[in-house]
């Protein structure tokens, strides 16, 4: 199991070897090898019920082997949990090999099995264990990573009635449920309280949840990320809008061969996200993954001496337009492409496949569109010549609300997708809106059958999609 941190791999672990008599064991990150195995193996004593001096377990083979033999014996089910094994591996790189021996001997009937649950949130060490020719490779019965909560969930467990509010935290936090914990004072219930609980929350120096400290806690993860200023710039310019290799390379004066390797290291941990175009091959688009983090990048570091000095509520205020543009502007649009996945087809009368974005070319107009969701007919692959395309849609944050040029728009952008040869005779048109829509689109969509109107209260599930027919 591996997942990014405070998304509650640690509480399911525990709760699950309660509930199944098992031993839970975790590693401490700046406890060295000899203070581990002292610990490791006081735990297994306490498991068996014998002083803690009546083991003495001299390496890991020991310790790990008399685990097995302990949970098989107690009362119980078979279950050894280690959590944050990337802690160990750092200074006991033999662990894999030794978990390795210790699966073929109960194979062969020669040692005790059971069930063990390797657990980390160096995501990019956990997914290197079962890589290539790593000695666990092929021996997982199941490879889990355990996400953050959709914002749907994550509306539910922070109890935030109103939709929009509910939209403004997840902006900032994501559904890592780690972080209601963190949050001081009443969770908000307005957007009037939000700006009180931003300030005395990410923007608080003095909090746990102050953003610039949990960022380099996440990136602290990684240890591969060990020159944090390059790693941390190249967040700020991916979350600046920089979404190639080579852009982000011209953004820091750098050449694109000197980003690629650490691009791909933020991908792997998770706090990157690279998306491909849904129809046609080209260079992938690389959007910052993890909503604090890209709080950080776009609000905190470009203010921090005024956050740092007891100026947050004037930081806020100079920051809203970024906040609005860069950050929910664009989170408004993934969350309009997750719910055509998720929630779409028991939602809104149809039926998809693949579920992205696109660019558009407007040969005539000598520019190209954007698309910020378009889903495939179910069964088709994507970046295909003769695509049959499902639904084109637009996600807008702005504070309009959306009228029949917009519904204009998108009717045009699925004629040039009929004229590059895709079958768009079917496709639905879609308008996701932060701040509703005008009467006469209303109107249409009332009579069209091809056209659907998402609004805040539908896309949280309280209210009917309208249009469809």
């Amino acid at each position: 199991m591996s997942g990014r941190r405070r998304n509650g791999k640690s509480f399911l672990l525990e709760a699950l070897t309660e509930a199944a008599g098992g031993l839970y064991l975790s590693a401490v990150q700046e406890e060295g090898r000899v203070l581990s195995l002292q610990r490791f193996s006081e735990a297994v004593a306490a498991h068996a019920g014998v002083p803690a001096r009546a083991l003495r377990l001299g390496g890991w083979e020991e310790v790990l082997s008399t685990a097995l033999d302990v949970v098989n014996r107690a009362p119980g089910a078979p279950l050894l949990v280690i959590d944050e094994l990337p802690y160990l591996l750092q200074h006991s790189p033999e662990i894999p090999g030794l978990l390795q021996l210790l699966y073929d001997r109960s194979q062969s009937r020669k040692a005790p099995g059971g069930r063990i649950v390797l657990c980390g949130s160096a995501m990019s060490v956990m997914s290197e264990l079962l890589s290539g020719t790593r000695p666990l490779r092929g021996r997982a019965v199941l490879d889990l990573r355990l996400p953050a909560f959709d914002y749907r969930t994550a509306r539910t467990h922070w109890q935030v009635d109103d939709p929009g509010t509910a939209l403004l935290v997840d902006a900032c936090l994501g559904g890592a449920p780690g972080y209601r914990p963190l949050a001081p004072g009443a969770v908000p219930q307005s957007t009037g309280d939000f700006d009180d609980w931003i300030q005395r929350t990410l923007l608080d120096p003095g909090r746990a949840l102050y953003s610039r400290v949990e960022a380099e806690f996440l990136l602290r993860e990684d240890p591969r990320i060990t020159r944090r200023t390059l790693y941390y710039d190249l967040l700020s310019a991916v979350a600046r809008g920089a979404s190639t290799p080579a852009r982000i390379g011209s953004l820091l004066e750098r050449q694109r061969s000197a980003v690629v390797a650490p691009l791909e290291v933020l991908e792997s941990t998770g706090y990157l996200r690279r998306e491909q175009d849904l129809l046609k091959a080209r260079n992938p688009v690389i959007t910052v993954a993890d909503p604090v983090i890209r709080f950080n990048q776009l609000i905190t570091l470009p203010l921090v001496d005024m956050v740092e000095h007891g100026r947050a509520a004037d930081a806020w205020r100079e920051s809203r337009p970024t906040f609005q543009s860069k950050i929910l502007g664009p989170h408004f649009e993934e969350l309009a492409r997750h719910w055509t996945r998720a929630f779409a087809p028991d939602e809104a009368p149809l039926r998809i496949g693949a579920v992205g974005s696109t660019d558009v070319p407007d040969p005539a107009a000598k520019t190209k569109h954007e698309v910020d969701v378009l889903a495939l007919a179910p069964g088709e692959r994507p970046r295909s010549a003769h695509t049959r395309v499902a639904l084109v849609g637009e996600a807008k944050a702005t504070i309009q609300p959306r009228g029949m040029r917009d519904v204009e728009r998108l009717e045009h952008i699925r004629g040039l997708l009929a004229g590059l040869g895709h079958e768009t005779a079917d496709a639905s048109l879609a308008l996701h809106s932060l701040h509703g829509f005008h009467p006469d689109v209303q109107r249409a969509a009332a009579r069209r059958r091809d056209l659907l109107l998402i609004d805040l209260a539908a896309l949280y599930g309280d209210g009917p999609v309208l249009g469809g027919g």
